[in-house]
């Protein structure tokens, strides 16, 4: 989700009001709050939805497999206790027995970013590129047992796994690394996360 030509409205808010301004906000706009600053983020990528997709369908597929009682979606609104910064995830891994109108969540177990460029820009307000505010954000909440940063413009991924009390990074490239997330039951290719991009199109059939 880029964040290149950001709109945003002026003076800082608290968690709280920003909350109730996302209210009145049209559902089809995506808000994250910045340092207590509002910022509307730009439409992703046909790219970005599609690996985005890939990772859901990807992560629910093993999920049910495991008979775990979690599930994975997409964009979903996060409280945890982390200040004036609101993130949205592009997807999540969280409890499955959410409500049926329910936005927000306070428990993820996986957390994943599909980035560009523009991702990575600094935000004069932060002083350094958001992904890496929301990066610290997710492996600070105490549930969390992996995090993802996945590139959109080339098959690269950067891996946070939990290992008890420490984390373990490491960074994936290509289309044959493996991608492994035990806590999820999931073992694929990086390259899956690409499926039916121009990085890995679909083959057309004869």
């Amino acid at each position: 989700m880029g964040i290149a030509v950001p709109e945003t409205i002026s003076g800082e808010m608290s968690s709280a009001e920003f909350r109730s301004f996302q209210e009145r906000r049209p559902d089809h706009e995506r808000w994250e709050l910045l340092a207590g600053v509002p910022m509307m983020m730009t439409p992703p990528t046909l790219v970005h939805n599609r690996i985005a997709s890939n990772l859901e369908r990807l992560l629910n597929s093993a999920l049910e497999q495991m008979s775990k009682p979690w599930v994975a979606v997409q964009r979903p609104g996060l409280e945890f206790d982390s200040g004036n910064y609101r993130p949205e995830p592009d997807v999540a891994v969280i409890d499955a027995d959410f409500d049926e109108d329910q936005r927000f969540v306070h428990r993820a177990y996986l957390l994943a970013e599909i980035v560009s460029i523009s991702d990575e820009i600094g935000v004069p307000k932060l002083r350094e590129p958001w992904i890496d505010v929301k990066r610290r954000i997710y492996r600070a909440h105490a549930l969390c047992k992996a995090v993802l940063i996945v590139q959109q413009d080339r098959i690269e991924a950067e891996v946070d796994l939990r290992i008890g009390e420490a984390w373990q990074s490491s960074t994936l490239s290509g289309g044959e690394a493996e991608l492994h997330l035990p806590a999820f039951g999931v073992r694929c290719l990086l390259g899956d996360l690409y499926d039916g991009t121009p990085l890995r199109p679909r083959k057309q059939r004869p």
